[in-house]
């Protein structure tokens, strides 16, 4: 990736609605080469998808959780996160150091949903025990960090 490259990435995470046209006339290229250039970039894995960004209670997912997982010794970690993958709630999961395996973004309507989640997470095999904490409130999330050019 070079400079262009990487102004085009971060263009895009700003607002991937711009145009090819747009976008040209911000890196000075024409909006072929910058066509070319994001599919490319797309192909190659670097541009993953593009997305409407929501705001969750208007959708009605009022309830935010990160919730710890900790992996029972004996789990196979791969069907622990199929049995995440199959629940929609969780928006994301990473694998983390430390005590807790796994720590989980999910989002749900009310409390009540919340707890369904946790009971089925506690019933997963492979889970030995969860550990949940509520946001009160999104200051922010999905800033972008500002993208540079690594020293050559």
């Amino acid at each position: 990736m070079d400079a262009i490259d990487l102004s085009l990435v971060e263009l895009l995470r700003g607002n991937a609605r711009l145009s090819y046209a747009e976008l040209a006339r911000q890196v000075g290229l024409s909006a072929p080469a910058v066509h070319e250039r994001v599919g490319k970039l797309e192909a190659g894995g670097i541009i993953r998808a593009y997305r409407a960004e929501v705001e969750p209670e208007a959708i009605g997912l009022a309830v935010t959780a990160l919730i710890g997982i900790v992996e029972d010794s004996t789990a196979d970690t791969d069907d622990v996160l199929e049995a995440f993958r199959q629940m929609p709630e969780i928006e994301s999961c990473y694998f983390m150091a430390g005590v807790e395996s796994f720590l989980l973004k999910a989002r749900v309507g009310t409390i009540a949903e919340l707890e369904q989640l946790i009971v089925r997470l506690n019933r997963t095999p492979g889970v030995a025990s969860t550990r949940t904490g509520i946001a009160l409130s999104t200051k922010w999330e999905n800033r972008p960090q500002p993208v540079e050019l690594p020293a050559s």
